[in-house]
């Protein structure tokens, strides 16, 4: 089954979403403008505006109001993506030349700092002000995270506590924070929107570990980059964090640098995914998708909690 099939009724909306980015990024500047719409033509699951959506279906929904937060989530996700790609000297973002790529680092870092102003415009749009108290704290905790995974690049003695304290950050806290923020954009009780930012952060650490086993298990056809291209950056994942409790395997993963071939590259790949490091992984994984499914369990019972639990689903057993 399609991602999008899950909340197909949802179509019409999305739709607005998708336009609604495209208004966002309109600048006088032709070439800020080309450099932003590069990132929205290269598509995306939009994770983050569906449950933005799906959240605030459990209050007074107004796609008008409602649209605003998705917007605004998803251009901070998309923000993060370019300055990412700068960091991470990538050139290609879902099988797509970047933005740093196209033109330049500096460039990429402005456009980002474009889209994510924009983001901050469509907040104010919210009048509750809860919300930008959310969403300020949210943003502080994701760059945080960002500083963060440039200062463990290459550090292999990072402990799993390392690891999911920083996948928080990337991930989860973004997700989380779409779930609540939909919620308090469409007036819920503080006990239905506290409880949804639970299961968004559940959700959230269940997604980006199973991106991280990806990173390994899919092709790069499927991942739009070369596959091991989190360790060869540096970034130490938890298949990574597992493999490297054979000794062996570890002093091999130790000698990765930016400079490590790609048929080197492979055969690490080979011994980690031989070393049971992924289906370790995937246990972790799905620990965090059953909490979050607990947490649903206390939500009222619609066609909206049932669209979150076949959503959590796909995101945690996904193969790609």
């Amino acid at each position: 089954m399609k991602l999008q099939r899950l909340y197909s009724f949802l179509k019409t909306d999305i739709d607005v979403i998708e336009k609604e980015l495209v208004a966002a990024i309109q600048t006088r500047s032709d070439l800020l403008q080309e450099a932003s719409l590069n990132l929205i033509r290269a598509g995306g699951k939009r994770i983050r505006p569906v449950f933005v959506l799906l959240s605030a279906k459990f209050g007074n929904y107004d796609i008008e109001i409602v649209k605003n937060v998705a917007v605004s989530l998803e251009l901070i996700h998309m923000a993060s993506l370019v300055h990412d790609d700068v960091i991470d000297d990538a050139e290609l973002r879902r099988g797509k030349p970047t933005v740093k790529a196209k033109w330049d680092n500096r460039i990429a870092m402005y456009t980002g700092d474009y889209i994510l102003a924009r983001s901050l415009e469509y907040m104010t749009k919210v009048e509750n002000t809860s919300a930008h108290r959310i969403l300020s704290d949210t943003m502080v905790e994701v760059c945080i995270g960002e500083i963060k995974q440039i200062e463990d690049k290459y550090c292999f003695d990072q402990n799993l506590r390392d690891y999911l304290r920083r996948i928080k950050r990337k991930t989860a806290i973004l997700i989380a924070a779409s779930c609540q923020l939909g919620a308090v954009a469409a007036g819920t009780d503080e006990d239905i929107h506290k409880k949804l930012y639970k299961f968004g952060y559940y959700v959230g650490m269940s997604y980006q570990i199973i991106d991280d086993i990806l990173d390994f298990t899919a092709s790069e056809k499927e991942l739009g980059k070369p596959a091991g291209g989190d360790l060869l950056q540096g970034n130490i994942t938890l298949p990574v964090l597992y493999a490297m409790q054979n000794p062996i395997i570890g002093r091999e993963i130790m000698k990765v640098n930016e400079n490590t071939s790609k048929e080197e590259m492979q055969n690490l790949i080979s011994m980690i995914k031989a070393s049971g490091a992924i289906e370790k992984s995937n246990d972790i994984s799905q620990r965090y998708l059953q909490k979050a499914l607990a947490i649903l369990d206390q939500l009222p019972n619609n066609r909206v909690r049932k669209s979150l639990i076949d959503l959590a689903n796909f995101i945690g057993k996904r193969k790609y």
